[in-house]
């Protein structure tokens, strides 16, 4: 599977394996046939490097996180975007969606994590705590509780509904 311009720094099977999706830094999420290797779409839309891609867990859209402080929504099947999810003010590590697909928890360097409802793009949490550069989210799988990873060397729970946040995880040195 080649294509990538730059740098590919994220790869993810679609729910149901039968298509891959692929982050670079040439700006772009590429999607492929597993099946045959052929690419079957480019999404192209950010204006800097794309950190990471994910599809919903209905396998109907993408995600991609940027350097360029968005987070991209796309039609899996046509490439069409649908949203573009603005309010970090740094680069955006990574993107996750909720097990049922409604929310998806953006990951930053402006040591934030955002909740997005997906279905109308409006943020619905700002989980603040780390101090420094969060680079990775993920729901627990009932979806109660999201855990952004930190380069502040903790991982934080917090209560998706509410914002409060249930603990630190410390322990890691680096």
């Amino acid at each position: 599977m080649e294509g990538h311009t730059n740098l590919a720094c994220s790869a993810v099977f679609s729910p149901s394996g039968n298509r891959l999706a692929s982050a670079s830094y040439d700006k772009t999420v590429r999607l492929w046939d597993t099946s045959t290797g052929e690419q079957c779409g480019v999404l192209e839309d950010h204006s800097s490097n794309v950190n990471s891609t994910v599809f919903s867990p209905n396998g109907k859209l993408v995600a991609s996180a940027s350097k360029d402080k968005t987070v991209r929504l796309w039609d899996a099947s046509t490439g069409k975007q649908c949203r573009v999810l603005e309010g970090h003010t740094d680069n955006i590590c990574s993107a996750v969606f909720s097990p049922n697909g409604k929310l998806l928890a953006s990951a930053s360097y402006d040591e934030t994590v955002r909740l997005w409802d997906t279905s109308t793009g409006k943020q619905c949490r700002v989980l603040k705590g780390h101090t420094s550069c969060v680079n990775s989210a993920v729901f627990s799988p009932d979806g109660k509780l999201v855990a952004p990873a930190s380069f502040d060397n903790t991982v934080r729970l917090w209560d998706t509904s509410t914002e409060k946040q249930g603990g630190v995880l410390e322990g890691h040195t680096g």
